[in-house]
């Protein structure tokens, strides 16, 4: 294919990847984030053999149906391909393509972020401070948990949750994980591998989700209930993974001591429940969000598109 292959930019990049985009390609860039039908109208208007997008533009089976024929790649900006039904993508003959490895430091780096507010009651401190403190607190009161030393049990050791586990060792915290298949000796790192995630969760201080949805609801009321009172869950996976009313009846009875949660099963318009509730720290699904990580993201969309559109096979295809 030309040099100057046609590419549609279905959503807002970074300034330095747009830039590339179209210096590199004859890009039709989309001045925000498309959604389905915008983008697939905008793909062939363009006559794009590429579409970069995101999470707005949802294509299942009926979306991917209608994708132009002369598009060849969908390059997703994410490593979470949730919202599209990739194998019905490919069946169109398109490669379908993510972003991995780049964003899980800045994933892990969050998530612990969450676990050390959720297990120091952050929200609580900051919204005193915010309201002019004024009040003593008290030797015995306000207290938090300390995370150092405790049990984390991470579900999903792929390469967000052995960064995960990674910081957690530095603050001494002994570390089990479940996963499909256990990781060989050099990847586990005195990892305590669990091949039931309920065998698990009764022995997991504090528990963190780093898998993919698509398996259906993880953490069931079921699942809480076999936490020990006290525990603290944190998620920056998926929100489709846990049962939300379930986690907050587990918050407000107080058998979980708190939780730090970026996603959520509904975004952006949320659960606002979860705003309520003092024992929880809440950001919004910004776990790969800084300059280095989203600049890295996209850079890699535009090299799986490069290479495709020159011939070569894609760089990290789904």
């Amino acid at each position: 294919m030309s040099a100057r292959a046609r590419v549609l930019l279905a959503r807002k990049v970074t300034p330095a990847a747009e830039e590339r985009a179209r210096r590199d390609f004859d890009t039709l860039v989309a001045d925000h984030d498309l959604s389905t039908d915008e983008a697939i109208e905008a793909a062939a208007r363009h006559q794009a053999v590429a579409m970069v997008i995101g999470a707005s533009v949802k294509l299942d089976a009926a979306a991917a149906a209608r994708l132009p024929h002369h598009v060849k790649i969908v390059a997703n900006t994410s490593v979470g391909y949730d919202h599209m039904d990739a194998e019905a993508v490919k069946a169109r003959g398109i490669i379908v393509t993510n972003t991995p490895d780049v964003l899980t430091d800045c994933t892990a780096d969050l998530a612990f972020m969450l676990l050390l507010a959720a297990c120091r009651r952050a929200h609580e401190y900051d919204a005193l401070m915010r309201k002019g403190w004024r009040i003593k607190t008290g030797f015995s009161e306000w207290l938090g948990m300390k995370p150092s030393g405790k049990t984390l049990g991470i579900v999903g050791m792929g390469r967000i949750g052995r960064a995960m586990a990674d910081r957690a060792r530095g603050f001494g915290m002994r570390v089990l994980y479940h996963n499909r298949s256990r990781l060989p000796a050099e990847l586990e790192k005195g990892a305590e591998y669990f091949e039931s995630m309920e065998a698990m969760l009764p022995h997991c201080q504090i528990l963190s989700l780093h898998l993919p949805a698509g398996g259906g609801t993880l953490m069931t009321r079921e699942a809480f209930a076999l936490l020990p009172k006290g525990a603290v869950f944190v998620n920056t996976a998926r929100g489709a993974l846990v049962d939300e009313d379930a986690l907050i009846e587990a918050l407000k009875s107080g058998h979980l001591f708190a939780a730090g949660l970026d996603v959520f099963r509904k975004e952006p318009d949320y659960d606002t429940r979860f705003a309520e509730l003092p024992n929880v720290f809440l950001t919004p699904h910004v776990a790969s969000a800084t300059q280095e990580t989203r600049d890295a993201m996209a850079m890699l969309a535009l090299d799986n598109v490069a290479a495709v559109c020159a011939g070569r096979p894609a760089l990290t295809p789904v």
